[in-house]
C-alpha cells in the first residue's frame, strides 16, 4: 500500500504509453544481438589454432553463446512485457466500460413517459 493509502493505482493511459517503449526497445536490442552475432561469428577464430589460441577459445566460444542466449530471453522477456501492458490496458478500459454500465441510470417507464422517449402511439 502507498503513503496514500491506495493499493493500486493503474493508468490506462501509463499502461498505452509505456507498452510501445518495450516494444521499441525489444526491436533494438534483438537488432543489436542480430548485429553482434554477425560480426562475430564473421570473424572466424582470428585468435589462432596455436595452444594459446585454442585455451582462449575453448574459455570464449562457450560464454559468447551464453551471452548470446541470455540476450535473446531479455528480448522475449521485453516483448512479453509489451504485449502484457497492452492486455492489461484493453482489460482496465473494458473493466471501466463495464463498471460505469453497471451504474448507469436505467430508464423506468415513467422516465420515458416523462421526456417523451416512452411507447409514443403504440397499439
Amino acid at each position: 500500500m502507498g503513503d496514500d493509502g491506495k493499493v493500486l493505482d493503474i493508468k490506462t493511459a501509463d499502461l498505452k504509453l509505456s507498452a510501445p517503449v518495450f516494444h521499441e526497445q525489444a526491436k533494438n536490442l534483438s537488432t543489436a544481438l542480430t548485429n553482434l552475432v554477425t560480426a562475430l561469428d564473421g570473424f572466424g577464430k582470428p585468435w589462432g589454432g596455436d595452444e594459446q589460441g585454442e585455451k582462449f577459445g575453448d574459455a570464449y566460444e562457450p560464454q559468447q553463446r551464453a551471452i548470446e542466449r541470455a540476450t535473446g530471453i531479455l528480448v522475449l522477456g521485453l516483448t512479453s512485457i509489451h504485449e502484457a501492458m497492452v492486455d492489461m490496458s484493453d482489460g482496465h478500459v473494458d473493466n471501466d466500460e463495464l463498471i460505469a454500465g453497471m451504474f448507469a441510470k436505467v430508464k423506468t417507464h415513467a422516465d420515458r413517459a416523462a421526456d417523451g422517449s416512452g411507447d409514443q402511439g403504440a397499439k
